[in-house]
């Protein structure tokens, strides 16, 4: 069996992370979604393959001696982690070692209303969770999953934990174009996201070779996207590349107003801004009418009037 420990990876988003497979030999997954990067696979309810705790720790210590100065040690799986079934008793054991390392687990959300799961992601740091629909008929289609596997079981099963976990929660929604991109999609998605008590949406596309013929979204389309959802969710547009952005140009008063209803990092005004209007930018943040404020290692750029709103986690 191959070894279960990858990286150290740098990530913008989580910064220096060990990773760990918990199914590094074949895929096993209770989804079996559009775009994923792995060969498709028919979605199943258990693994099948389980790699023991023992192995998992002995490997994880023997990297963290080789790279101690790591910042996560991320829990994910050639499918979904949630599904292995010595998830608390690994966790437990990572939590006696790990000093101030933290902990996250990448998870597409399916297995957390199981009780024994949700109370296990309670002991992590950082918990990311997908959510790449709301409506049955869409997320049947995007993430194909096992049999008896609803999406309004999971998003009731997100928002009752996210008002239990006092870590660090992410969101994460991928859209496909023509499939979960349409607007009346994004506003049940608007509505269960309002529930939701986390750090930071991130709203990406299709960013790598995927499992079968989709499309993704270009920036403009996401950047379009992101202001259909509500001014007060902290999402963060994720792309690895810009390249098909037209920038536009802005007057002081449409670069507040672009602000205040979707706080932008400095990669977004890269992408978007003409040379004027980074100009007009920077002599507002001189004179202190734009700032930047970082949610969970990500910094972005808000009207100084908006740091009195507060949304609490």
């Amino acid at each position: 069996m191959p070894s279960c420990i990858f990286g150290p990876v740098r990530s913008r988003r989580f910064g220096v992370s060990l990773g760990i497979d918990l199914s590094p030999s074949i895929k096993q997954c209770n989804f079996d979604c559009l775009y994923c990067e792995l060969s498709p696979a028919k979605a199943i309810a258990a693994q099948h393959e389980i790699i023991p705790v023992e192995t998992v720790i002995r490997e994880l210590q023997e990297a963290l001696s080789a790279h101690p100065d790591i910042d996560v040690i991320t829990i994910t799986a050639n499918g979904e982690p949630t599904m292995y079934p010595d998830l608390e008793p690994l966790i437990e054991q990572i939590n006696t070692f790990k000093g101030s390392k933290e902990t996250l687990i990448l998870s597409n959300s399916a297995s957390l209303s199981d009780e024994k799961v949700s109370h296990t992601l309670l002991k992590f740091d950082q918990v990311k969770l997908s959510l790449d629909a709301a409506s049955p008929e869409i997320f049947a289609k995007i993430d194909r999953p096992a049999e008896g596997i609803e999406i309004a079981t999971i998003i009731q099963s997100i928002i009752r934990f996210s008002h239990r976990f006092s870590g660090k929660l992410f969101l994460e929604v991928l859209f496909v174009k023509g499939v979960n991109d349409a607007p009346t999609e994004i506003a049940a998605l608007n509505h269960a996201l309002l529930q939701i008590k986390c750090d930071r949406i991130d709203i990406g596309t299709v960013d790598r070779p995927p499992a079968y013929a989709v499309q993704a979204l270009s920036y403009d389309e996401l950047y379009s996207l992101s202001h259909l959802f509500d001014p007060q969710l902290p999402i963060h547009i994720v792309t690895r590349s810009h390249t098909s952005t037209k920038v536009g140009k802005y007057t002081e008063e449409e670069i507040l107003t672009t602000l205040d209803k979707r706080p932008l990092t400095a990669e977004d005004i890269e992408a978007l801004f003409d040379s004027a209007s980074k100009k007009r930018f920077q002599i507002l943040k001189d004179q202190g009418k734009i700032v930047q404020i970082e949610r969970s290692n990500i910094h972005f750029f808000i009207p100084s009037t908006n740091l009195h709103r507060k949304r609490s986690k």
